[in-house]
């Protein structure tokens, strides 16, 4: 039994055989698009600025803490405080989700389906091709992969997360505002390439006197080649040849290569694409560039993140009771430890964080009683400012 039978359970699923089979409709959108996803034909990922402008992302979103409240799906929502799946962490499953979601601006959270079908957590999909099919009267998401496999789930116990989100009323736009950028990236690769390769080559021309057939040509150039510059040819750097050559000239190739102007133009569209900097990349950046980094490219992540896996675990009812599914940051320590220490001097005293909260900001294990607020005793409700002030004057008039 492979990873597609698992998630999706094919002898089982009866119902979504049937919608496969039966659904001759596209799910009606409000748009002039038909309500089908296809995996972007280029190949972003592997050029390295995008993939390191990728990865950033990912792996910032991969300290992202799961969270779910609520006291519905009690038996899902203990498995899911174990990991997404028998196969990943948490960690793992959002690098994933943004690594994905970047590539394609489209990713499907599909749920995985035990022998029952009871959900028993969730999936991060990469289709070939997706589509909103209606089957029973109901949206169905209709999974087809490049090995051949068809699969159906329905569309509200999945999640889809977009980017560029513009066309289409339920999946992202293609990273083809990006392909101009790459094609500079691509020439100035090859440029660099080339160059190094010219540059460990002899190249000349000459005329040879005394030959009149092509063969000879052919011949004595090959001789030549052989005697001087094969690796297995004898004469200690020095080269000698007869007479028979004349105008002897070196060919120079200058490659091209992309300017440092140029080259800073495609860094800079890169990085505006992805919403990452140099000192993102290279994990340079001090608190306050953290922060924004976190404000622009992290937290609207997390918020449609939360907001998707919410619809795809709880139904209506139990949304409406307070069942609810988190992503939040608490992991997202930016700070340096100055910062840290005045924030804690700060929101401690004053009961706004606890002493466990506190110590996770600098790594520490949670303490027994920690979970405790305390307040300094000098701060008092305004409301009791009157019923203070009089015993406050009984006091002074003892």
């Amino acid at each position: 039994m492979g990873l597609f039978d698992i998630i999706f359970r094919p002898k089982d699923a009866l119902k979504s055989m049937r919608a496969l089979r039966d659904a001759k409709k596209y799910f009606a959108t409000l748009t002039a698009y038909e309500p089908v996803f296809h995996s972007w034909r280029g190949a972003i990922y592997e050029y390295e600025l995008v993939r390191a402008a990728i990865d950033a992302r990912a792996r910032h979103i991969s300290k992202l803490k799961a969270d779910i409240h609520g006291t519905a799906q009690l038996s899902l929502q203990s498995k899911l405080k174990q990991g997404p799946n028998q196969w990943q962490t948490w960690s793992q499953f959002l690098y994933r989700v943004s690594t994905i979601l970047d590539n394609q601006s489209t990713c499907f959270i599909a749920p995985i389906f035990d022998a029952d079908m009871r959900i028993t957590g969730y999936y991060p999909l990469l289709p070939e091709k997706c589509s909103i099919v209606e089957y029973d009267g109901e949206a169905w998401l209709k999974y087809a992969f490049s090995r051949g496999q068809v699969a159906a789930v329905e569309l509200r116990k999945c999640g889809i997360l977009t980017k560029f989100q513009y066309k289409s009323d339920f999946f992202g736009t293609n990273n083809d505002a990006l392909d101009d950028t790459i094609k500079l990236v691509d020439i100035q690769r090859q440029g660099i390439k080339l160059a190094v390769k010219n540059s460990q080559t002899y190249r000349f021309m000459a005329q040879l006197t005394n030959f009149s057939k092509h063969d000879d040509l052919v011949r004595e150039r090959d001789r030549f080649t052989e005697e001087n510059f094969s690796k297995d040819a004898k004469g200690g750097g020095l080269l000698l040849f007869p007479n028979t050559y004349k105008d002897i000239q070196q060919i120079k190739t200058d490659a091209y290569t992309i300017d440092a102007s140029q080259m800073e133009y495609i860094r800079t569209n890169v990085y505006n694409y992805f919403g990452v900097n140099e000192n993102i990349l290279q994990n340079k950046a001090k608190s306050d560039e953290l922060d924004a980094f976190f404000n622009g490219a992290i937290e609207p992540f997390a918020i449609q993140f939360s907001e998707v896996m919410t619809k795809a675990i709880f139904s209506e009812r139990e949304r409406a009771q307070g069942s609810r599914f988190v992503a939040n940051a608490n992991r997202l320590q930016y700070m340096t430890v100055n910062e840290k220490v005045a924030m804690v001097q700060q929101l401690l005293d004053r009961g706004v964080m606890s002493i466990n909260e506190a110590r996770e900001l600098f790594n520490y294990e949670d303490v027994e009683g920690g979970d405790l607020r305390t307040i300094r005793g000098e701060y008092k409700d305004a409301s009791d400012l009157d019923t203070i002030n009089v015993i406050q004057e009984e006091k002074n008039d003892e």
